[in-house]
């Protein structure tokens, strides 16, 4: 797969949720409550694991299952 098709760690949130509308579900469940919030257009989900304490790789593959970007 490639990986401009897929969420990376260097994918802004605005990004992520513009590009898969179905991970805003997954950053809500995380606490990272993003959706609308102008820090969205610039923090990272490498960031935003972070700064809230969350596991980036099950974040990311949260994020990319509900994208669909599996595999």
């Amino acid at each position: 797969m490639n990986s401009e098709n897929r969420i990376t760690k260097d994918t802004t949130l605005s990004e992520a949720m513009q590009r898969f509308p179905s991970t805003e579900a997954v950053f809500i469940q995380y606490g990272l409550h993003c959706v609308g919030c102008a820090v969205a257009t610039l923090e990272t989900v490498e960031d935003a694991a972070a700064a809230h304490g969350k596991d980036l790789g099950r974040l990311l593959e949260d994020l990319n299952r509900a994208a669909g970007q599996t595999g």
